[in-house]
C-alpha cells in the first residue's frame, strides 16, 4: 500500500462574544469525514491550530484557513473549499 495523500489544514481558534470558538477545527473534522467517504485510505486530513508546536510552516501572504495538499498551497482565506480539495485529490490520484 502507498502513503496517503495528506490534506493540512492549519485553522486558528476565533473569540467572539460567546467565548472561544474552534469552527475551523469542527470543520476540518467534517471534511475530513467527507475526504474519507470518497477516497477511504488513500488521503489523510490533518489539521493544525496556528499555534500547535508541529504546525507546518506557514507561506507569506497566506490566509487563515490554509489547506496544503502535499505541501502544496490550495487554498489560503475564506471558507474551507470542500470541492477545489476534491479535485486537487482526484488529480493527484490520477498521476
Amino acid at each position: 500500500m502507498t502513503s496517503p495523500i495528506v490534506v493540512q489544514i492549519v485553522g486558528a481558534p476565533t473569540a467572539c462574544a460567546e467565548g472561544i470558538k474552534d469552527g475551523w477545527r469542527e470543520t476540518a473534522h467534517w471534511a475530513a469525514g467527507q475526504l474519507k467517504a470518497r477516497f477511504g485510505d488513500l488521503v489523510r486530513v490533518d489539521y493544525f491550530d496556528l499555534f500547535d508546536p508541529t504546525c507546518p510552516s506557514i507561506p507569506p501572504n497566506t490566509q487563515l484557513p490554509l489547506v496544503l495538499i502535499a505541501n502544496e498551497v490550495i487554498s489560503s482565506g475564506g471558507k474551507l473549499p470542500l470541492p477545489l480539495i476534491r479535485k486537487a485529490l482526484e488529480q493527484l490520484l490520477v498521476e
